[in-house]
């Protein structure tokens, strides 16, 4: 009797792993069955309190739909946007209708569509950009004035950034009004000399080339020069600073409408300065200068305060990303935050009472939360509490924040804060209600076998400790030996490990549930840990991180309920880099490896990015070449995967069609998959481009990846061996 009680016993969370639903690739690339909840934050006026549906119409008399809008600041006019158009991965364009809220009349903005409108601040003016040239509009006379006429594609563009500076910089719209409106400073890329790629765009008939300006490493960029355009006088003067090799990664205005701060840096980015200039003469002075011995980061935490006298930012100057708060005339300069802990986020700035609020990497470098310090920096009060991540919303008036609390296995859950000042000005959260704790996706999640994470510490060959998280099977069994899969980016700064759900996705969970123990390990190089281990890497990308990941396998490998013969890696983008260099310098431990629209050589990437980390193939051939996984296809023993988007315009379909060259050279059977027309995301609901990647990856794992403890993939599971 007691034998039978114990098998029962033991037997019973087997059978109610078995009981749970699997989960299926429907489930997350069609169906949405894990879709959390949208809790929406403190929005500002919501564009239905000021202008009813139906009530906008075009000129053929077809009302306008209000889900992309732009609200001008005294809440009299709203910019409102149709068939808007993608065209890199910030950039868009659309046609623009401007509706003045009171009159109730709706004016088509210009006859094409347009990028960027903006409102001046005193809401009488709009500056747009079209056709590569800035124009702006003025609404009481209902005409517009081009301020540049010299726009012409790939050669130049005002206004807008050119390729390179809108995905390494960040940014898209190239202008900024005045804080008054008098001034429109712009910028102004002259990229005639920078060499052109093409890729060809496939259709039905004869296809077409796609040509844009795209600097690779050591290549040439466009020559920036930043203009400011008086509005009501009609003049035009240029920035003056240090001509040369040089970037322009920001422009912002202070407070003062004369005086706008254009940020210098010189082609290696270890050399940042702040240059006050004048906006009537252009003439210019260093505000403020930071070096670095790798490379100087460039965010928009830059705040030029009312006062008109101070600015804050954040640095590394000290080894770990902190705030600062300096005066403009350079007499003052305070070090606000300190500790071996990172600023991952400012979340607002609150000048009346003096007190900066900021998200930290604290306790942990995977956790996160919300902190707030006073403007001598002697005050400090942490707002969330745990191992956990903590995102957060503030209102406008900082009195109150909304929580949006996760962790690894937890799902996010909602909460409202008041932000409570005592009488010697402590200051704490206290909470006001819970307003949403996710049940539908919680009662969702218990009907399937879904896996715990669980973190872990790896150490490497350097001394280091490694951050990582293993997701091993619901139904995991001590005694069997499963197949393991790292899930890696690890590129500068970045982060997989961290302490949020969504960090171990539903594709993860669904390998689990099919026998896979999956596992990702943040390498050197990787965010959060402080300035040195981020940038270990520095002149040589690649080399430290796939060694902590050779050693992340090796010890894996030493578990006894690992299959050390099956361990692969699979990647995008960066990751896709890792994954080529794992099957290749990591040829004894990973037996197989997917790489995504990888980097395979730095030279065939952008300029910005790559020499931020490398310098110049010129200055650093070596740590070009010895890094490269096209130079190490010859060691490849185990199995390959190569995906990628024919239309990639960030990492170019270039990178595989080199990689495939050398794997033929090397006599190394692999097998690829290209899509036609997709960019870097290789995307698609509507024609099933995303449910057919990973698809396809899934099935390609499974198959040569898997034992006698997974699943195999269901029929029909076999894919062709190459396109």
């Amino acid at each position: 009797m007691m034998r039978k009680l114990f098998l029962l016993l033991f037997l019973t969370p087997v059978l109610a792993v078995a009981q749970q639903k699997q989960i299926t690739l429907e489930d997350i690339y069609k169906k949405g069955t894990f879709r959390g909840e949208f809790v929406p934050g403190f929005a500002g006026e919501d564009i239905d309190s000021l202008v009813k549906a139906g009530d906008v119409k075009d000129e053929t008399g077809k009302p306008i739909p209000l889900g992309d809008y732009l609200v001008s600041d005294d809440k009299k006019r709203v910019l409102l946007f149709t068939g808007r158009e993608s065209i890199y991965r910030r950039s868009s364009k659309a046609t623009a209708y401007l509706h003045d809220i009171i009159s109730k009349k709706t004016k088509k903005l210009d006859t094409e569509k347009v990028m960027h409108p903006t409102f001046s601040p005193d809401g009488s003016k709009i500056a747009y950009v079209k056709n590569n040239n800035l124009y702006f509009y003025d609404i009481a006379t209902g005409s517009s004035k081009a301020v540049t006429t010299d726009g012409k594609w790939n050669e130049v563009i005002n206004g807008n950034c050119d390729w390179v500076y809108e995905e390494e910089f960040e940014f898209t719209r190239a202008y900024e009004w005045s804080p008054k409106g008098n001034y429109i400073a712009y910028y102004r890329f002259d990229e005639s000399k920078v060499k052109e790629y093409q890729f060809t765009q496939y259709d039905n008939a004869y296809n077409k080339q796609y040509t844009y300006k795209y600097p690779k490493a050591g290549e040439e960029n466009s020559k920036v020069e930043i203009h400011i355009y008086d509005v009501a006088n009609n003049k035009d003067v240029k920035a003056q600073y240090e001509q040369g090799d040089i970037y322009i990664p920001r422009i912002k205005w202070t407070k003062d409408d004369n005086n706008l701060v254009v940020y210098w840096m010189n082609r290696h980015q270890d050399d940042l300065k702040l240059l006050q200039t004048n906006a009537q003469t252009g003439a210019s002075s260093v505000l403020y200068e930071e070096k670095n011995k790798y490379f100087v980061e460039i965010n928009d935490d830059w705040w030029f305060l009312k006062d008109g006298r101070n600015y804050l930012f954040t640095s590394e100057m000290n080894g770990y990303r902190h705030l600062y708060l300096y005066s403009l005339d350079g007499k003052t300069k305070t070090q606000l935050t300190k500790g071996n802990y990172e600023i991952t986020e400012v979340n607002g700035v609150d000048e009346v009472n003096k007190r900066i609020y900021y998200t930290m990497a604290y306790p942990r470098p995977m956790d996160r939360n919300l902190f707030v310090t006073d403007f001598t920096g002697k005050k400090t009060f942490q707002l969330t509490e745990g191992e956990a991540w903590h995102r957060t919303e503030l209102n406008e008036s900082f009195t109150q924040f909304q929580d949006y609390r996760s962790d690894l296995n937890t799902p996010q859950v909602v909460t409202l804060n008041d932000i409570v000042v005592d009488k010697k000005k402590n200051i704490s959260a206290k909470l006001v209600k819970t307003l949403n704790e996710n049940s539908k996706l919680k009662t969702r999640l218990d009907e399937y076998a879904i896996g715990k994470a669980e973190f872990i510490r790896v150490p490497n060959s350097k001394g280091d400790t490694l951050n990582g998280w293993m997701l091993k099977p619901a139904n995991f069994d001590a005694s069997k030996k499963y197949p393991v899969l790292f899930c890696n980016y690890g590129g500068p700064g970045s982060q997989q490990v961290a302490n949020r759900f969504g960090a171990v996705s539903m594709w993860h969970q669904l390998l689990a549930q099919k026998g896979f123990i999956v596992v990702s390990v943040d390498n050197t190089g990787t965010g959060y840990r402080g300035e040195e281990f981020k940038k270990k890497t520095y002149l040589q990308l690649g080399k430290f991180e796939i060694e902590d990941q050779i050693d992340a396998a090796k010890y894996l490998g030493n578990m006894p309920f690992v299959d050390k013969d099956n361990i692969g890696h699979w990647g995008w983008s960066y990751g896709g880099f890792m994954s080529a260099l794992a099957i290749t310098k990591g040829n004894e431990v990973f037996s197989a490896a997917v790489s995504v629209a990888p980097v395979t050589n730095w030279r065939f990437y952008d300029n910005i990015y790559t020499e931020r980390y490398m310098r110049t193939p010129q200055e650093n051939a070596k740590g070009y070449d010895e890094n490269s996984p096209i130079n190490f296809t010859d060691r490849i023993k185990g199995k390959y995967l190569i995906v990628h988007g024919t239309a990639d315009d960030n990492v170019h379909f270039q990178n595989a069609t080199q990689m495939i060259t050398a794997l033929v050279k090397s006599n190394i059977d692999f097998e690829s998959a290209y899509y036609p027309n997709k960019n870097h995301g290789i995307s698609g609901g509507l024609d099933n481009t995303t449910f057919h990647l990973w698809s396809k990856m899934t099935n390609w794992i499974l198959e040569n990846m898997g034992n006698t403890n997974t699943l195999q993939p269901a029929k029909p599971a076999k894919q062709p061996k190459a396109f």
